[in-house]
């Protein structure tokens, strides 16, 4: 049984982690959504989301950051700070949920929440970086806003997923780390195919 409920939290660590990857400030808003409403037990450091006045002031950083980046050529910029937010952001919202949902060593839960949500965070951050390069190249970044709005919606989805169903989403992420390992690697052989023609 704590081998499950283990299981659970990691998933559910790793799910939001990813989905920080796609937005840094989506995934703490929605779980302050889920612990304000009793889905979610706002226990250890999960504390600090709860109430409403820690849900407004992310809803506030949330609609600043999705504003921003529906600005091309802005939105580049802004994956200079989001991937190592996105990084940090992912290991704190595992290592957050491990603490809160098991009784594991803090060296281990921060072990696990540094190498598995910032690991799955970074590659996800990465992955939408490789994803946008692409489009500014092929379209000089008038696809940048559609691309935007993608990345949010899969925020939500995989936010709400982790939520719900973490295990579903588990699978999710594992997908989405092989899709986003193939962008990173189609952009960084792009270079060298255009260099040996």
């Amino acid at each position: 049984m704590a081998a499950f409920s283990g299981l659970i939290a990691i998933s559910l660590g790793l799910g939001l982690a990813a989905a920080s990857g796609f937005r840094v400030f989506l995934p703490p808003m929605l779980l302050s959504g889920a612990i304000n409403i009793g889905l979610i037990e706002a226990s250890g450091q999960l504390a600090l989301l709860d109430g409403w006045g820690a849900f407004s002031v992310l809803l506030v950083a949330v609609v600043l950051e999705i504003g921003s980046y529906l600005i091309p050529w802005l939105d580049n910029l802004l994956d200079v700070v989001a991937t190592p937010a996105a990084v940090l952001a992912g290991v704190g919202m595992m290592g957050s949920v491990i603490g809160a949902e098991t009784d594991y060593d803090p060296i281990v839960q921060w072990t696990v929440a540094a190498i598995g949500g910032g690991g799955v965070a970074g590659t996800v951050q990465t992955g939408t970086v490789a994803t946008r390069a692409l489009s500014t190249g092929t379209t000089g970044g008038l696809a940048n806003p559609i691309i935007s709005v993608v990345e949010a919606i899969m925020a939500i989805v995989v936010t709400v997923l982790a939520l719900l169903a973490p295990l579903l989403c588990l699978a999710l992420v594992c997908a989405g780390t092989f899709y986003a390992l193939r962008m990173i690697g189609r952009v960084r052989n792009k270079p060298k195919t255009a260099h040996v023609a």
